[in-house]
């Protein structure tokens, strides 16, 4: 039986790897030698990482919430009391689309690009929200950081 288990918990592991895209063969080993570490700290060290004045939205216990822009585009920057906290967080906005850059008790949402761009300065892993208009090119439902703001 304990076999099994080690069998099934490596396998899930795995397939972790898979999904979350640190596993793949080809270009994706390359792209990953330029991504730095994640960055830790405080929503003004992550904002002074990446160059920009943070326009602080959110100031609670549990999330800290600022708009950002610098030489990369705008973007939304948060972060987190706990971990679980910012993955329910996220889970959430990922409904309205978007792009994530996600980090030990942090994230950066905005445009594919400038997810990309903050990437290389903070390191952190990409992950895409669910877009429901695939380009249909409705308002309001995008996937750009203005819904961000939806903490739930």
């Amino acid at each position: 039986m304990r076999w099994t288990r080690e069998k099934l918990a490596a396998g899930a592991a795995v397939a972790l790897l898979v999904l979350t895209g640190c596993g793949g063969s080809g270009g994706a080993g390359a792209a990953k030698a330029t991504v730095p570490p994640t960055a830790t700290g405080s929503l003004e060290d992550l904002a002074a990482d990446v160059q920009c004045k943070p326009n602080i939205q959110t100031d609670a216990d549990e999330i800290r919430q600022a708009i950002c822009t610098n030489s990369d585009g705008k973007f939304v920057l948060a972060t987190f009391a706990t971990d679980r906290g910012q993955r329910e967080w996220i889970n959430d906005a990922k409904d309205y689309g978007g792009f994530y850059l996600v980090g030990s008790k942090w994230v950066a949402v905005g445009g594919d690009g400038v997810v990309k761009a903050l990437r290389g300065k903070l390191g952190g892993e990409l992950e895409t929200g669910v877009d429901h208009h695939a380009h249909s090119g409705q308002s309001g439902h995008s996937g750009h950081s203005e819904h961000a703001g939806h903490s739930g």
